[in-house]
Parts: C-alpha cells; sequence; structure tokens
C-alpha cells in the first residue's frame, strides 16, 4: 500500500474509532465516517470492502488500546491493587465525558447481538485477556471477570445519565464496589 493510500485508510479508521465510541459499531454510517475524514463516499471501496470490516477493524484497534493502557499498570501490583487502580481511572468522570480514548464497550454492547459473530469473538479475546491481565493466580480470574463486568456496566449507566450527580454516584458505587 502506498503511503498516501496508507495515510488516507488511518484517517478514515481515525473517524471510524471516534464514531465508534460515540455511537457504537452500527449506527454510523459509511458517509458519517467518510465526512468526518474529510473524504468522499466513493474513495471508501479503495480501503475497505463493507462497513462492517472497517468498524471491526477499528473495534479491534480500540480494544488493542485499552489493553494497551492495562499493560502500563505496574506490573509488581497484585491482582487487587491493579483492579483497583484501573477501575480509579475507568470510573472516573474523565473517562465518562472522554470522546477519544474512551472504551467503546459501553456503547458497542448493545449492538453485539446485530452483528456478525466475529465481533462477538473479538469481544471474548478482549475479555479474557484483559481478566488475565488483572490477576495474579488464573483461580481469581471469575473476581477479576466480575470487577470488569461492573466497570463497563457502571460506566455505560454513567455515560447514559449524563454527567449529573446521579452519574457521579453511580461512577462512585461502582468504584467502591470493585474487588
Amino acid at each position: 500500500m502506498n503511503d498516501k493510500k496508507s495515510k488516507t485508510r488511518e484517517r478514515i479508521l481515525e473517524a471510524a474509532r471516534s464514531a465508534l465510541i460515540q455511537y457504537g459499531p452500527a449506527e454510523p454510517s459509511v458517509s458519517q465516517v467518510m465526512g468526518a475524514a474529510g473524504l468522499t463516499v466513493g474513495g471508501f471501496y479503495a480501503h475497505f470492502d463493507s462497513k462492517d470490516e472497517l468498524m471491526l477493524e477499528a473495534f479491534r484497534q480500540l480494544l488493542g488500546e485499552r489493553r494497551a493502557l492495562l499493560a502500563q499498570v505496574d506490573p509488581s501490583l497484585d491482582g487487587e491493587a491493579r483492579r483497583a487502580l484501573v477501575s480509579a481511572f475507568y470510573l472516573s468522570r474523565k473517562h465518562r465525558d472522554a470522546e477519544v480514548h474512551a472504551c467503546p464497550l459501553p456503547n458497542a454492547l448493545g449492538e453485539m447481538q446485530r452483528l456478525p459473530e466475529v465481533f462477538r469473538e473479538v469481544l471474548a479475546e478482549h475479555i479474557e485477556l484483559m481478566t488475565a491481565k488483572m490477576v495474579d493466580r488464573p483461580e481469581d480470574s471469575d473476581k477479576a471477570l466480575a470487577d470488569l463486568a461492573l466497570m463497563v456496566g457502571g460506566l455505560a449507566l454513567a455515560r447514559a445519565l449524563g454527567t449529573g450527580e446521579l452519574s457521579d454516584r453511580v461512577l462512585r458505587a461502582a468504584k467502591s464496589a470493585v474487588i
């Protein structure tokens, strides 16, 4: 792929990642994504075969970013301390209100059953990898899975409520329930 085509593809993916965070993978149209990238719809198929292919790649990239952030947490901390530190960031106002570099799961989960199976496969792999990084011992993986579910659900509810006091209370309550 030549440099110009590669840069254009990355612009499209950047716009798709942003749309996925804000709306989930099903809602944004190709037209919306291409418009956000500053491109016309006509050029889309030079880069992707379908909207699903684009959104799947954007979804994979966003989930990879989330795992990379978790990998930055001090590995000398025990699993509980890592989960507490992760929940402090994940269930923060800053993360709730973020429009970029935010977790796509709260807006994507409700659409999973309407998307091709490969989206669920990518999600399952991500959950397994995240859970494994949040524990010291395999026998703690169910607790880490519960904490992860609480964090994603808490963030989804807080985002749905907006930026008011109830939303802040949801964040605090979910954070205090982790570990």
